[in-house]
């Protein structure tokens, strides 16, 4: 009986350290020494401050952001926990609605986003959720479609803000996979500093 005992435990244990400990360290500090970005979180910093992930979006509501897809994510009621709340891009959980495509809640959720955007033809990203709740990118079509908008609400030309969108525009990974996608957070950062730009320049006499 110890003669088979004593192999096994010790398989056991060495593997514990090998699999629990050594390997997950070892590719620990791997990623953080090459992709010390992706290992951190890919977190993005303004001034020294971190603003957010470029993994995980953010819920924009002013006219004057870009807005990243809608989030069906639900969490408890801070003031009844037997109720549940919107919560958008809660990091804290992630999923999908689960809504059947008749499902009349659904419908009123998408004749809401559509009558949000103003627009009778909208991007599919523009009202439809993804499988998280977190996705941190829309697509050039709802950029697109968001850009008179946004352009308004800052009092800048279109041009000027359809430019900083062809900039944040990420095409094909390695050419072959994805789609062309903008990071909103990205975006939005970008179009702050343009505004800023826009409003610390001097006026030119007619």
């Amino acid at each position: 009986m110890r003669a088979h005992l004593r192999p096994a435990m010790s398989l056991i244990a060495i593997f514990t350290l090998l699999t629990g400990l050594a390997l997950p360290v070892a590719f620990t500090g791997f990623g953080a020494v090459v992709f010390p970005n992706q290992a951190g979180g890919s977190l993005i910093s303004r001034n020294g401050v971190v603003v957010g992930s470029a993994l995980i979006g953010q819920n924009f509501v002013s006219p004057r952001y870009f807005w990243g897809r809608p989030s069906a994510l639900m969490g408890a009621d801070p003031k009844d926990a037997r109720k549940q709340i919107a919560t958008p891009y809660d990091a804290s959980i992630s999923g999908a609605s689960n809504l059947a495509p008749t499902a009349k809640a659904l419908i009123a959720r998408l004749t809401g986003d559509i009558a949000k955007t103003g627009q009778h033809m909208v991007p599919a990203d523009a009202v439809t959720t993804s499988g998280s709740g977190l996705d941190p990118d829309i697509s050039p079509q709802n950029a697109a479609a968001q850009i008179a908008r946004v352009a308004a609400a800052r009092h800048l030309p279109q041009n000027a803000v359809r430019n900083v969108v062809a900039r944040q525009t990420r095409g094909l990974e390695a050419g072959l996979f994805g789609a062309p996608r903008i990071n909103v957070l990205a975006l939005n950062l970008a179009l702050d500093d343009l505004h800023a730009d826009a409003q610390s320049t001097p006026a030119q006499a007619p």
